[in-house]
């Protein structure tokens, strides 16, 4: 038996769910300009094998956390996901940057400060379990169907694609690939993707901090990775420790008080002495590109398109706009009665978010290897240009319009 769908969402992850959500509820004239009256709602199916369930408000925070940018936050509420403002979303306000070469309270510290912006904040911290789950939650309200089934073929033919599940077999116009790095979609439509090592191991925990982190981030870059602190609602601060291989082997192998030791070390003292108060948590950094993000009747967004490095916190946001502008382009087919699966549609949502992403990473990839591992003419340029852009309120303010997501072409729900 075949189900006849519009749009099948493979993985249902924030960005996947972000999709799904914004499609289904702009069909339906749920969201500002949205395409209702148009013909019928469109029929959006979303495979998520493992739905997570909300975190429980007395429950600690999860170490797996997301930083999401204004233009994000925007997108999530035209989703239908209110989770700003909630217990457990710590909205943060400033943000100091520095080089292991100088004291992180000298003038060579880089400020990011909201209120000298003109903005209420820089973005929030939040449990990627809890934003994972209210996107869902936004999706079943918006009359989406959710399947908890694994993908075992995609078929692309001329007029429809057909993904072959663990329960049944579905038939749409549209498939979207949400399914991480290793995407199955990506794979099964022969689009190819370039991947790079960073030589790099992330570490990530939940620590106590001897000093309050007063809703500040903090990030130092070091010859041998860069460390960030994130404060979180409960007081703690998550660290996300992007260190070098062989670095990272040894501190996982420490003690929770030896690491802590190493961590006092590596942040110079930013927050006073750290304790460790959950387990760590590692993977490697790998970055991934793929050359088309799109093929007839098949897109891809968020990781199974792009994977930059987490040292700027963008990884999410830039999939949220992928999720936003195919979601607004899908629309507008809709409206225009195009087939929203054909490729002169797709094309141009790849030509917009492929271009937007090249940016931001040649940004980020830039950062770490001038700012974390650079020892050339050049890297010692960009070291001590942290504090010559820290007199710039110009500059700065540049700096924090993108990170906002307020630069940029950007989908209407990000406005």
């Amino acid at each position: 038996m075949t189900t006849e769908l519009d749009v099948v969402v493979v993985g249902g992850g924030p960005v996947g769910a972000c999709a799904a959500a914004l499609i289904a509820r702009g069909s339906t004239g749920l969201i500002a300009r949205g395409s209702a009256g148009r013909g019928a709602p469109l029929r959006v199916a979303l495979l998520e094998q493992r739905r997570p369930k909300a975190p429980d408000p007395e429950a600690p925070l999860d170490p797996r956390v997301v930083a999401i940018s204004r233009a994000s936050e925007r997108i999530v509420m035209n989703a239908g996901a209110h989770i700003v403002g909630g217990p457990r979303v710590m909205a943060y306000e400033t943000m100091k940057v520095w080089h292991e070469k100088v004291a992180p309270d000298s003038s060579g510290v880089l400020v990011f400060d909201a209120a000298r912006a003109g903005e209420p904040n820089l973005g929030y911290i939040l449990e990627a379990r809890l934003l994972q789950a209210a996107l869902l939650d936004a999706f079943d309200e918006a009359g989406g169907q959710l399947i908890a089934a694994e993908v075992r073929s995609v078929q692309v033919e001329p007029e429809r694609v057909r993904v072959e599940t663990t329960l049944q077999t579905l038939s749409a116009r549209l498939v979207i690939g949400a399914d991480g790095a290793g995407s199955f979609v990506r794979n099964a439509v022969g689009l190819t993707a370039d991947i790079r090592n960073y030589g790099q191991t992330a570490i990530v925990a939940t620590v106590a901090t001897g000093r309050p982190h007063s809703r500040t981030a903090w990030q130092r870059f070091m010859r041998q990775g860069t460390l960030a602190f994130l404060p979180l609602a409960d007081g703690h601060s998550s660290i996300v420790w992007s260190a070098d291989n062989e670095l990272a082997e040894s501190l996982l192998g420490l003690s929770a008080e030896d690491f802590a030791e190493e961590l006092n070390r590596a942040s110079a003292l930013a927050l006073g002495t750290t304790r460790l108060v959950s387990d760590r948590i590692s993977f490697p950094l790998r970055g991934l590109a793929a050359q088309r993000y799109v093929t007839q009747r098949c897109a891809l967004i968020g990781d199974a398109a792009h994977v930059v490095h987490p040292l700027a916190g963008q990884g999410m946001n830039l999939g949220l706009l992928d999720a936003a502008a195919l979601a607004q382009l899908v629309l507008e087919s809709r409206e225009e009665r195009e087939d929203p699966g054909a490729l002169r549609v797709l094309r141009r949502y790849e030509r917009w978010r492929k271009s937007e992403v090249a940016i931001m990473r040649t940004a980020i990839d830039g950062f770490d290897r001038l700012l974390a591992h650079g020892t050339g003419p050049f890297a010692r340029i960009a070291q001590r240009g942290l504090g010559l852009v820290n007199r710039s309120d110009e500059i700065k303010r540049l700096f924090i319009g993108r990170a906002l997501g307020r630069t940029g072409e950007l989908p209407r729900t990000a406005l």
